[in-house]
């Protein structure tokens, strides 16, 4: 069955942004259910049955891919405890306590994001990923081209922000044709579809056909830290211990 939101879901989401505060949400829990999350978890199930055939290994339970709304607080200045969208995440099976390539989604007041790639991995895939571009940087290259180059209704694919460090990364020498490349914390692409798509019964197939243009990038990512992880775990690495 077709999933999407209603106008009060994306209503409810404008005015959690200006009220976020437990106060505030606490007696509309039931509306936060009734119109996002009970929503959001049947557009993951459907989502799931259109990942069966192209990405498999994503595929989890609706309540163990659906995010919580709730902020975590705990290092950060900024203590409002509630996010303002509502948003799902497919890690590949056996990478679920760790970083990998994976897909995401979230519905907002002011979009429906849909993001593909590796995000903040840990240090060990870090690793892992960097040396797998020094030596295939064309490859990715040429991979990602192709996905900016895939128009899908008029909003394009583009780069995720790789927050570059400035400097070549200790290991790798300056000059390296996969510069940018090795810089980044993130590689992966993403696209932002109008608010309003939330609303359509299109939203799980849209959704879906993203997904599955994206997935030759995840599981070429998800190979490369995969190979590299196994190349050290044999053996005492400065690398084992996580980045975050």
């Amino acid at each position: 069955m077709a999933t999407h939101f209603t106008p009060q879901a994306l209503r409810f989401l404008r005015s959690l942004a200006k009220n976020n505060d437990r106060e505030w949400f606490t007696p509309r829990k039931d509306i936060y259910e009734r119109e996002l999350k009970d929503p959001m978890l049947a557009l993951i199930e459907e989502i799931n049955a259109g990942m069966e055939a192209f990405a498999p290994e994503h595929v989890r339970a609706p309540n163990k891919t659906m995010m919580r709304i709730y902020r975590d607080t705990r290092f950060s200045s900024d203590k409002r405890p509630y996010k303002h969208q509502v948003s799902a995440w497919w890690s590949r099976r056996g990478m679920e306590k760790t970083s990998g390539g994976g897909f995401y989604i979230h519905i907002h007041p002011k979009e429906v994001l849909i993001s593909t790639g590796v995000y903040m991995p840990e240090r060990e895939q870090l690793l892992a990923i960097r040396r797998w571009m020094a030596d295939h940087h064309a490859e990715y290259r040429a991979m990602l081209k192709s996905l900016t180059k895939t128009r899908v209704g008029s909003q394009p694919f583009t780069g995720i922000d790789a927050e570059a460090l400035t400097r070549m990364p200790k290991g790798f020498p300056a000059g390296h044709p996969a510069d940018e490349l090795l810089r980044a914390k993130n590689w992966g692409v993403h696209v932002s579809l109008p608010a309003e798509t939330a609303l359509d019964p299109t939203l799980g197939k849209e959704i879906i056909k993203r997904l599955k243009l994206a997935t030759p990038l995840v599981n070429t990512l998800n190979d490369a830290i995969l190979a590299g992880t196994k190349a050290d775990s044999s053996a005492t690495s400065p690398f084992r211990r996580p980045l975050f």
